[in-house]
């Protein structure tokens, strides 16, 4: 394992640069979480929660829409779950709540992994002897599409070669996690795609891989992903998710295995998974931000907001209404709370929105 995530030349800064974004986000949120109202946290996990039940589902070929998803954890009974889709959904929400509630005590284990999976896969009737239990047929791994095709991606681990690549693969990562040698999202970037070519289950090792993304995520300190549907994000890239798995999976069992574009791949959704999570925090900031603000303060922001930028003589003509001197304290108020972006020096200074 070790040689395969060893980055090519030419992907080191990159890589290097998104770890430290990543963290440096983490550390910001990591000081911010306790002081966020706990209802609104709240919100946030229930959305995030809704969005990754219905995405990793739908990644796998449901086609249930996330109201559907929404309305069916709201009133789950699982003596109705007579579809597919549905207990595919229930199982989903399941584990992903197991996790969220108990991932301290949880452990990455063959023995977890396989309880996951049973979690995951316990109100699908299709193959019910192999819940919780690694695969005794080959398999492969296959991109569903919406329009009903299928294209295999690659093969996978040979179910009499299944236990001891398992081992292999958790021992690894729990020592390359206690050892601080390598950096941990890397290891779990490398513990996600070795996972997804042994594919060590008959069915739902897409699902169980994301599922133990969170797992392990949250268990390394990463709590934003509990607010934030990090399977949305693969769901919006599913081909990319593909093609990355497929390019490195070319080489499997060669010297030439490398997985530094899986690498690239897996930090850069989470990158994007933590864009979507700073774009909702900014929209409720300024909203809370904007009923602090008086009636002139609201006018002067609105209509910087209609347009493309305004210098004050335009402001002040627009608004002749309001004194020189309560535009000037205005656009000092909202530049001051980061509503509004000062641009240049003297008369030519012109004001827009961020």
């Amino acid at each position: 394992m070790d040689e395969k995530i060893t980055l090519i030349s030419d992907l080191q800064n990159l890589v290097k640069s998104k770890l430290k974004d990543i963290d440096e986000f983490n550390q910001t949120w990591k000081q911010q979480e306790d002081l966020r109202p706990e209802k609104f946290l709240r919100e946030l996990k229930d959305l995030s929660t809704v969005q990754s039940v219905g995405s990793s589902t739908r990644i796998e070929g449901s086609s249930l829409s996330d109201e559907e998803v929404k309305e069916l954890i709201l009133n789950l009974d699982i003596n109705k779950l007579s579809g597919r889709d549905s207990q595919e959904v229930a199982g989903y929400y399941e584990a992903l709540d197991l996790i969220f509630e108990n991932f301290d005590l949880i452990f990455l284990t063959e023995a977890y992994i396989k309880q996951l999976h049973f979690v995951l896969l316990k109100h699908s009737s299709k193959d019910i002897c192999h819940h919780g239990k690694y695969k005794s047929l080959s398999n492969k791994v296959v991109a569903k599409y919406p329009d009903g095709t299928n294209k295999i991606i690659f093969n996978t681990t040979e179910p009499y070669l299944v236990s001891k690549e398992m081992e292999e693969l958790v021992s690894w990562t729990n020592s390359r996690l206690a050892s601080n040698m390598v950096h941990p999202l890397i290891v779990v970037s490398a513990f996600v795609y070795e996972f997804l070519s042994i594919h060590p289950f008959q069915d739902g090792n897409g699902r169980l891989s994301r599922l133990l993304t969170n797992l392990l995520m949250i268990k390394l300190g990463y709590s934003f992903i509990r607010y934030i549907s990090f399977e949305h994000v693969i769901e919006e890239r599913k081909k990319e998710y593909y093609q990355n798995l497929m390019e490195c999976q070319r080489h499997r069992y060669c010297p030439e295995e490398n997985i530094s574009r899986w690498i690239l791949f897996f930090l850069d959704a989470i990158e994007d998974t933590i864009f979507k999570l700073q774009t909702k925090l900014s929209a409720v900031d300024t909203r809370s931000l904007k009923r602090n603000l008086s009636r002139n303060q609201l006018q002067i922001l609105d209509l910087i907001q209609a347009s493309q930028g305004l210098k004050f003589v335009e402001i002040h003509e627009k608004l002749s209404e309001i004194p020189v001197q309560t535009i000037k304290s205005a656009l000092a108020v909202l530049v001051d709370q980061n509503l509004i972006q000062r641009n240049g020096r003297g008369r030519g200074t012109w004001y827009t929105v961020y």
